[in-house]
């Protein structure tokens, strides 16, 4: 059983959420680095792990009470909170800023993922015969995925719902971009773009009272295609867990090996200097989303150029991704000294 939070507990657990969101629709930045980074990894898991059978017989007996402690839902429910706020606000924030200075926001990321990696690996003292091949082999795995190339976007309900299950890996495995593991199966626009608006969309008109969305087919399919994306989230969040606390508890040296080299691999995928590119047609016209934005397909990486003034400012906020990881490891280590 975990402590009881203190207030200001619970408030940086929903900032924790905040953070966990932006990042899992950020392509090439997981979510489970936040975590991991964030000092709650074991318990995010561990929590969902506990959404089992046991669970589910209290959630049907009524009782309600002790299937929330259970599955610690103080934890989960303050958590969740948080990424789904995260995702029509701070999310909304992050592509502003990815369109208006993509460099800069990419430059950050990867200084954070710099820091990730040295905070993640600075305490760890266990490489050996075993650790450092499981390390390697997630370094292979991590470039080998930054350098796929795209599926066609498909609409298939089975497929949406695999999809689901995918993706929600950014979720549980640190390193793992489950927004751009959709990228690369060829649904992240109508997923995390068209399908998230949709239901935006929704809550504001339903808000101000009106219902005419019930008649919009091309509404309801979309809100469909994101019912069955969430069901198979829940399915692969749950899933997942339960495979990662087994692999945590009795190989966790070798699976910390494998997330720092997985995490190292990654770098190519947030590299700053990148040129996008979108989909277009035969004739080289961009294809757009039903909100007027590009289709991101892929992206071209190069050399910073020296002589121009934004490269030095990419190195700035390279330095600032870093300084953020390195202030939470400040912080980290304050609360312990503290307790």
């Amino acid at each position: 059983m975990y402590e009881p939070r203190t207030l200001s507990d619970k408030f940086f657990l929903v900032i924790k959420g905040l953070f966990m969101g932006a990042a899992n629709k950020v392509p090439g930045v997981s979510g489970g680095i936040v975590a991991f980074v964030g000092g709650f990894y074991e318990e995010f898991i561990y929590s969902l792990q506990k959404v089992n059978g046991k669970a589910f017989r209290l959630l049907l007996n009524g009782r309600l009470r002790s299937f929330y402690r259970y599955i610690n839902g103080q934890f989960l429910t303050l958590l969740i909170f948080g990424m789904l706020v995260s995702y029509f606000s701070i999310s909304k924030l992050l592509d502003y800023f990815l369109e208006q200075k993509e460099l800069f926001v990419w430059a950050a990321f990867f200084g954070m993922i710099l820091g990730s990696i040295y905070y993640i690996s600075k305490d760890f003292e266990h490489w050996n015969k075993k650790t450092i091949p499981a390390g390697v082999i997630g370094l292979i795995v991590g470039i080998s995925i930054s350098f796929l190339n795209p599926a066609k976007e498909n609409d298939n309900l089975l497929f949406i719902f695999l999809c689901g299950i995918i993706s929600v890996s950014g979720m549980t495995l640190p390193g793992l971009s489950g927004s751009f593991i959709l990228i690369l199966l060829g649904n992240y626009v109508l997923l995390l773009v068209d399908s998230v608006n949709a239901l935006y969309d929704t809550f504001a008109e339903v808000f101000s009272g009106d219902f005419s969305f019930i008649n919009n087919d091309e509404r309801l399919d979309t809100l469909t295609i994101l019912a069955v994306f969430t069901a198979g989230s829940a399915t692969g969040l749950v899933t997942l867990s339960h495979i990662l606390s087994y692999v945590l508890k009795h190989f966790k040296h070798i699976s910390t090996a494998v997330i720092v080299g997985f995490i190292t691999g990654s770098l190519g995928v947030v590299w700053p200097w990148k040129k996008t590119i979108y989909k277009t047609n035969s004739s080289g016209e961009i294809f757009l989303d039903s909100n007027g934005k590009e289709i991101i397909m892929n992206y071209e990486r190069y050399l910073p150029d020296f002589g121009k003034m934004e490269t030095w400012w990419a190195f700035f906020f390279i330095g600032i991704g870093i300084l953020i990881l390195l202030g939470l490891d400040w912080y980290g280590k304050r609360r312990k000294q503290k307790g």
